[in-house]
């Protein structure tokens, strides 16, 4: 059966053109090699003429290459492979192909936010399903951004009150009363990953204001003990690094109309006896309870740089054959 065709414009902002097109509309063609589609540039539009599938696929790598020229002066065709790669278009990306869109999860400040593969998907279900959620799985797989993509959701849908992020301070052996400055200063280095997706949720300006006016709560694990929290989207990021104790007082400080969401690597514990991870108990023990679900990452689930994945292969592979 002959596919559908049709044709249909894409309007970008004129300051970015010169940038995406390249030299002799090098990039246009790049993109166009990965798709069956004919792109053609009129001015500031973009002439679409191809097979009607790949629209909403060819639509959504325009959006997040115009994304990313107005955070930066020049994107090269390396940035556009990663690109097309990480969105399942092309050969040797990390991701597992999802479908072509993916499932939409939240309308950021750079753009929309979708999932990239089977895993991710079902995470964002059972983010949607179950009121607490553990995602564990190696560095780059979306884990953390996607957790505080969902909670920026439901903070906007009036689902919750607040947003809390949270996280066990242990990997300098420091207490936070011998570091300098007021509590959001010293914990700052510690939540430098999860200010960066709030950033690309809702920018940095706005992030700063909710966090002022208490609509987002940071603060380290042990600042929960006696805490109740309700009406709130709580995410205990690295999660790996709790003591069973931890972990027990941090379940039971859910309150009514809350959601918990902890991720976490257990190839990456900084305890010093790694198999007393919280973590890794909870997966266990907490297993057959229902409303808890659970969701594993692992290599082909990452987004990252298409080397990620590579080498957290290599790193496995060596740890296997006793050379980490």
């Amino acid at each position: 059966m002959k596919e559908e065709t049709k044709s249909f414009d894409i309007i970008l902002a004129d300051e970015i053109m010169p940038q995406l097109l390249g030299d002799g509309d090098a990039n246009i063609r790049f993109i166009e090699g990965y798709f069956d589609s004919r792109l053609i540039v009129r001015g500031s539009r973009i002439i679409v003429q191809g097979p009607v599938e790949e629209r909403d696929r060819i639509r959504r790598v325009f959006s997040d290459v115009e994304a990313m020229l107005r955070t930066r002066q020049e994107i090269t065709p390396k940035d556009l492979r990663t690109i097309l790669q990480l969105g399942g278009f092309g050969n040797g990306g990390s991701a597992a192909p999802l479908k072509p869109d993916g499932q939409f999860v939240f309308d950021g400040s750079r753009g929309p936010v979708r999932t990239k593969t089977p895993h991710q998907e079902r995470y964002v279900q059972m983010m949607e399903q179950r009121s607490i959620v553990f995602a564990v799985g190696p560095a780059g797989t979306g884990k953390t951004y996607l957790a505080v993509a969902k909670a920026v959701d439901w903070y906007q849908r009036r689902l919750v009150e607040k947003i809390i992020l949270v996280r066990p301070v242990v990997e300098t052996g420091e207490t936070l009363g011998f570091l300098p400055g007021d509590i959001l200063e010293k914990v700052d280095p510690y939540f430098r990953p999860l200010y960066d997706a709030l950033d690309e949720m809702l920018t940095h300006e706005r992030v700063r204001r909710y966090i002022e006016r208490g609509m987002i709560e940071v603060a380290p694990l042990a600042y929960m003990r006696g805490r109740t929290l309700n009406h709130a989207f709580v995410i205990l990021d690295e999660a790996q690094n709790t003591t069973s104790g931890q972990m027990k007082m941090f379940l039971t400080r859910l309150g009514v109309s809350s959601r918990a969401v902890l991720t976490g690597d257990v190839t990456q514990i900084d305890l010093p006896d790694p198999a007393k991870s919280g973590l890794i108990e909870a997966t266990n023990v907490l297993k057959d309870i229902e409303g808890i679900g659970f969701v594993s990452f692992d290599n082909t689930d990452v987004v990252r740089h298409p080397l990620v994945a590579e080498i957290l292969h290599a790193y496995e592979v060596a740890g296997e054959n006793g050379h980490a």
